[in-house]
Parts: C-alpha cells; sequence; structure tokens
C-alpha cells in the first residue's frame, strides 16, 4: 500500500461500513494528496463531495467579522470533513485548511448520499457528528462570551493537548502557529503572544519555536474553573 494512499479501514466511511462494501467505497473514492497551506474547500462553495482525513491535520473555520477568522475545531487521522454542505442550499458553510501535509479521501456527494440510505450505521454515525459539532459549538460561543482571554488560552492549551496527545519530549502533539492560535482561541494575535510570555514567565508551560510544553496542567485548568 502506498503511503499516500487510503488503506480503506481508517477513514470515518470506511470505519461505520460493512467490510464488503469496502471495494465499492474503494471504486469510488480518490485520493487527494494537499500540501500545508491548500485549501480543501472554501466557505460558500457548492458542496459536491465529501472528505475523509487519512492522514495529516485540517483546520475547519469560517469567517469572523470582516478581516478575521475563527478556527470551529480540528480534524486528524478518521475524521470527516463537508458534512456542512448537506442540506437543501448544499453549499459549504465553513472552509477547510490543511496546516500539515495530508492524504485525504473524497467521495462525490451522489454516492456518499446513497450509502447514507442504505446503511443505517453509518447514518447515525453522521447524526452523532452533527450532534457533536452543535454541542462544541455551544460550549466555544459560551466560552467567547463568558471565559476572560486568560482562561481562554489556557483551555486552548488543554484542549489541543487533550485531542492530539503529547510526544515523547512531552510537546504538545500538533504545531501550530501563532495566528492560528490566536484564531481558535478567538483573541487577537498579539493578546495571544503577551499571556504565553505570562505563562511562560510562571513556568506554566515552555516553548521551543511551534512546540510546547504544559508544565503544570492543574494550575493552567484553575485558570478555567475561576470564570
Amino acid at each position: 500500500m502506498a503511503k499516500n494512499t487510503c488503506d480503506l479501514s481508517r477513514c470515518f466511511l470506511c470505519r461505520h461500513s460493512p467490510p464488503a462494501w469496502h471495494a465499492l467505497i474503494g471504486a469510488n473514492r480518490k485520493n487527494l494528496l494537499f500540501k500545508k497551506g491548500a485549501a480543501i474547500f472554501h466557505e460558500g462553495e457548492v458542496a459536491n463531495g465529501m472528505y475523509f482525513v487519512y492522514s495529516g491535520t485540517v483546520k475547519v473555520h469560517r469567517k469572523w467579522g470582516s478581516q478575521k477568522e475563527l478556527i470551529l475545531r480540528f480534524g486528524k487521522s478518521g475524521d470527516m470533513l463537508g458534512y456542512r454542505g448537506l442540506g437543501d442550499e448544499r453549499k459549504y458553510t465553513v472552509s477547510a485548511t490543511v496546516i500539515e501535509p495530508a492524504v485525504i479521501c473524497y467521495v462525490d456527494l451522489v454516492f456518499f448520499e446513497s450509502l447514507l440510505q442504505t446503511n443505517h450505521q453509518l447514518t447515525y454515525q453522521l447524526m452523532q457528528c452533527y450532534a457533536n459539532e452543535l454541542q462544541n459549538a455551544e460550549k466555544k460561543m459560551s466560552k467567547l462570551a463568558h471565559m476572560n482571554v486568560k482562561a481562554r488560552i489556557a483551555d486552548t492549551l488543554l484542549t489541543l493537548q487533550n485531542q492530539f496527545g503529547k510526544t515523547k519530549e512531552g510537546y504538545i502533539n500538533i504545531q501550530l502557529s501563532r495566528l492560528d492560535m490566536a484564531a481558535f482561541t478567538g483573541t487577537t494575535y498579539e493578546t495571544l503572544f503577551r499571556t504565553m510570555q505570562e505563562f511562560i514567565q510562571e513556568k506554566l508551560i515552555k516553548v521551543s519555536g511551534k512546540k510546547i510544553v504544559v508544565l503544570k496542567e492543574k494550575k493552567l485548568a484553575a485558570l478555567t474553573w475561576m470564570q
């Protein structure tokens, strides 16, 4: 199996389809390679298909005001992208951009919908995705409204560590630009940089370039509990 080819076992679509269907999926999918910074789809584009992350990391984001963006979530191996394009309008309501080189499995919408009509497990899991995303969106809006910036940045660091885990050296296993961290937190680059410097001086975290180690997890968590 080539390194840049989906193995028909790890992505969302294959995990929730019977093994006997994998050959059919393989015949109808395309493997797409994306470099860092490449757009998979843009907010407002007509939704023609569904995307499944085989490897790499993707940010899902949307416009926030005239000049800003808000990162809603990050997609990694096994995740699905593009399901916000389902519905009457058939337009993507968010954008997806690669932040680490990615291999993406793509199927067109007609084929995907035919699977939904005959595979109840897949349909149920898609419903779960919508429910989880709605809950996460509500939590994110609540944090933006009720948490101060310092608490939100502490929460961001803990969230990233929880989602991506840690490297052998103890670093959070994702390297984000400060602009992306600010967009995920819902703050400005300048505020994020200043607060991160405070965390470093307080020995709550250690930073090496884009790599971050959480040194005092309980103290970071306490900053969020104080809200």
